[in-house]
């Protein structure tokens, strides 16, 4: 179940394609560590510029390394840095730092409810460029804030509400995210299903005015579903198969992303 913690949180957290929260339910433990070792792509063969589809198209490749630490029980410390590749764009994209707490939990027969806050920021780690559709990313450091709500049955099913402020930094246009997971934790399995949400407020259109654009002014908007399959292999490793889908948003491909993810408990 520790490995599993960790695995359902690592995936994915630091692209818009693969985002399922940027924290979760589950906690680690005092002094118990892990690691996740990340791998996987993006295909996506349509692109809204604003909220118009058009059709464009890129690959886009990752490497992710994870780790997670419990300081007490019930507060937990997240790094992550993902190395990413878009044709002739290749770079370290941003690290984040991710810390949540949880501050109520009550019991009953038939399952538990929790009450957690998450802080945290992230911070480009390396000069990438900002200004083409091939872009990594958009140069923005973020003081990320979070409220969630878990609700876990005795029989392992579980759910979870999550939301918060992203707070960036120079021209990025500030966000609202939401996101919600439902799926089970029992013995060496777990599965979930999402619905992930990211509201822009304000910022500029891909092929809008003014031009020449600063595509660090992109106002990014997504509606995504996912979901996750892990597998416990052995007291200390663990693998996970992710997909995800972007439906609909601004300024953002459409399409599938896939990944694969190895666990390693410490």
């Amino acid at each position: 179940m520790k490995i599993i913690t960790t695995l359902i949180f690592s995936l994915f957290i630091f692209s818009s394609s693969f985002s399922q929260g940027k924290i979760d339910g589950f906690y680690k433990g005092k002094n118990r560590g892990s690691l996740v070792l990340g791998f996987g792509f993006e295909d996506p063969k349509s692109y809204f510029a604003g909220t118009e589809k058009i059709n464009l198209s890129r690959n886009l490749y990752y490497i992710n390394l994870y780790a997670a630490y419990g300081i007490i029980d019930n507060l937990d410390v997240n790094l992550s840095l993902p190395y990413l590749s878009s044709n002739d764009e290749s770079d370290f994209q941003d690290i984040l730092m991710m810390l949540k707490y949880r501050f109520f939990q009550s019991a009953t027969e038939i399952g538990n409810l929790e009450f957690s806050l998450g802080t945290g920021f992230s911070t480009p780690v390396s000069d990438y460029n900002v200004g083409g559709l091939n872009d990594i990313g958009q140069q923005a450091t973020i003081i990320e804030t979070r409220a969630m709500a878990h609700y876990k049955w005795t029989s392992g099913w579980f759910a979870t509400l999550q939301t918060g402020f992203s707070f960036k930094f120079e021209e990025t246009p500030n966000s609202l995210p939401v996101t919600f997971k439902t799926g089970k934790a029992a013995g060496n399995w777990y599965y979930d299903a999402f619905f992930d949400y990211q509201h822009s407020f304000g910022g500029i259109d891909y092929r809008g005015t003014p031009r020449p654009q600063n595509f660090k002014e992109l106002g990014v908007d997504y509606h995504k579903v996912g979901g996750t399959l892990y597998r416990t292999l052995s007291e200390n490793f663990g693998a996970a198969l992710n997909l995800s889908y972007i439906l609909s948003g601004r300024n953002t491909f459409q399409g599938p992303a896939y990944g694969l993810s190895i666990v390693y408990n410490l």
